[in-house]
């Protein structure tokens, strides 16, 4: 008598960052009641949505845009290094063509909003999670109308979209270069230790397009990441 082999299919795997335990309670059984999907954590602020992410390194991440007052876009890219592939959705009742535009140039690949119905939040994670964006048609062409306004009277700055793609921390070290400190007085400054100060310069001199300490001082002062001697 032959065996039938059996694949199993690894579920598409959620995390859930809301400031609201009530919103993540309601996710969490529309999400499980679905077969193929399972919640692997939750998170109600950016430290807690670090920590979980870089834990549970979850397929998908389900980000509320506003957590307590604080903008979840502050500390996207954190999360995409915290949580190697996790793709993002954002989830939010705020309308605000801008933040939508800076969602996507920061990488989210879908958006919802709290008032669609819950199927929509299905069908967004398991089209992003193979690989498609999830935008709604009206929203894109919203966007797209403000950014053609915008590029009537203004050039997109090339230098802040690089300057979005660092990290609160990586801003902070910028910024203490631009003071003048050293490797050694900065690890000292932050509580951390010098390698880990090497590789956040590594990282900020990649993302600035910049080769050395000077040419970091030099772009931290024309572009406000830190301020000039007086």
């Amino acid at each position: 008598m032959t065996a039938i082999a059996t694949r199993t299919i690894k579920p598409i795997e959620v995390l859930l960052v809301d400031d609201h335990a009530i919103v993540r309670s309601g996710l969490r059984m529309l999400i499980e009641s679905r077969s193929g999907l399972k919640i692997v954590g939750e998170a109600g602020n950016r430290a807690e949505a670090l920590a979980v992410a870089a834990r549970e390194q979850p397929d998908i991440i389900l980000l509320d845009l506003d957590l307590s007052g604080v903008n979840a876009l502050d500390f996207l890219p954190e999360l995409f290094t915290a949580a190697e592939g996790a793709r993002v959705i954002i989830l939010t009742a705020v309308h605000d063509p801008e933040a939508y535009h800076r969602a996507m140039l920061l990488g989210a690949m879908g958006l919802v909003f709290k008032e669609k119905a819950a199927e929509v939040v299905i069908r967004a994670i398991e089209r992003v999670h193979a690989g498609e964006v999830w935008f709604d048609r009206t929203l894109i062409g919203n966007v797209l109308s403000e950014l053609s306004r915008a590029s009537a009277t203004k050039k997109l700055d090339p230098e802040a979209t690089k300057i979005t793609r660092l990290t609160e921390r990586e801003r902070e070290i910028a910024a203490l270069i631009g003071e003048g400190l050293k490797n050694k007085q900065i690890a000292n400054r932050l509580f951390i230790s010098e390698t880990t100060v090497r590789h956040h310069l590594t990282s900020v001199f990649d993302k600035l397009g910049v080769t050395d300490r000077l040419e970091l001082i030099i772009y931290a002062y024309r572009h406000g990441l830190a301020k000039p001697p007086s």
